[in-house]
């Protein structure tokens, strides 16, 4: 089996830890995100990705080469100017070596879920679909496009997001996997933007074919934002959600080899701690993931944060949602809150001030 994973996107609600990392190469429990999602189709018998790539596309190729090492044939699609879902998925599709009739996996590269893929694909097959779409089930669905399906799993309508309670028709939304038939693909139209939301999905309705819709209640989570970053590296840790890429046992924290922990400092809540880190004494460190070479010294608390390479908290710092970017210093007894931000290189000096922001 072939899948395509869409790995194009900015991240523009992730800066500032996307300036110079693509959204999908940021590490999640450990490696970057795209390495969980690889692992997830390879275990569920997939043998080829194309990687639809966008912006900074040689970090993939540097990182991931061939595939070899993971186990599947990678190779990669840039689209030099974006294309769209529809247009990205038609554009990688040129890479694809299967047949017309042969079932096609399609990731978004930022969902992480617990979806299971040999099922959802089990019933593509099953229900003789144009396209299988994932589904889940979501509290408040007002932010999302609407899909809601009869008895029988087809889907009967796409909506937008509704403007009022009364045009909630379902709590089922698209949670960006999908399963197409190659040969639907390739009728997408080439080198054009496309939306499979807008465009492809409903023509397809509209045309009389079938559409299957599978709701899973299982995890699932959008990793657009930082604090859904930090929660989604969490939940890898603790084992909320499985993934053979995690490079280690889970537990309430993940500390990998060249890391420097002091006995006394508490790491909590599936806090990842990359090589280099320096934690000191009394520190405490909950639900947080710290990339390479950050140091956070003694008496700081750092809570559902993100520190980036290279980044310092002072002493006695108190961090609780916030995102540090590359080389920052925090100083001592600096308080930041609520989703502040401190771009890359920036300096706060020490003092007991207050910096916070909206998510």
């Amino acid at each position: 089996m072939q899948a395509i994973l869409l790995v194009g996107g900015q991240g523009t609600r992730l800066r500032p830890l996307t300036i110079t990392t693509p959204k999908p190469m940021l590490p999640v429990a450990g490696v970057p995100f795209t390495a969980h999602q690889i692992a997830r189709a390879r275990d569920a018998g997939v043998t080829r990705i194309v990687l639809g790539t966008s912006y900074k596309p040689e970090v993939f190729a540097d990182y991931f080469g061939d595939g070899s090492d993971l186990g599947v044939e990678l190779v990669y699609r840039t689209e030099t100017e974006p294309l769209g879902t529809g247009g990205g998925i038609r554009h990688a599709a040129e890479a694809l070596t299967c047949g017309p009739d042969e079932p096609v996996l399609v990731f978004n590269g930022d969902v992480l879920s617990g979806v299971d893929l040999r099922q959802l694909v089990a019933r593509h097959d099953e229900t003789g679909a144009a396209v299988t779409l994932y589904l889940t089930r979501v509290a408040d669905p007002r932010a999302f496009g609407l899909v809601p399906t009869d008895s029988g799993d087809r889907v009967i309508e796409f909506r937008e997001k509704p403007a009022t309670d009364a045009e909630i028709v379902t709590d089922q939304i698209n949670a960006g996997c999908y399963v197409f038939r190659r040969d639907v693909i390739d009728r997408i139209p080439a080198d054009e933007v496309v939306s499979v939301e807008r465009d492809t999905f409903p023509g397809l309705l509209a045309a009389g074919e079938r559409l299957t819709g599978v709701v899973d209640d299982g995890y699932w989570l959008d990793l657009g934002t930082p604090l859904s970053f930090v929660r989604g590296s969490a939940d890898l840790v603790l084992g909320r959600v499985d993934s053979s890429a995690v490079p280690g046992p889970t537990g309430p924290a993940l500390v990998l080899p060249g890391a420097d922990v002091a006995p006394d400092a508490v790491l909590a809540g599936g806090t990842v701690v990359a090589p280099g880190c320096r934690v000191g004494s009394g520190a405490r460190v909950v639900a947080s993931v710290l990339m390479p070479d950050v140091t956070v010294a003694e008496g700081a608390v750092v809570d559902d944060s993100v520190l980036a390479t290279g980044a310092q908290v002072g002493p006695g710092a108190h961090l609780q949602g916030a995102v540090v970017a590359e080389g920052a210093r925090i100083g001592a007894a600096v308080e930041l809150l609520d989703g502040a931000r401190v771009w890359p290189q920036a300096v706060l000096a020490d003092g007991s001030v207050r910096f916070s922001s909206d998510r």
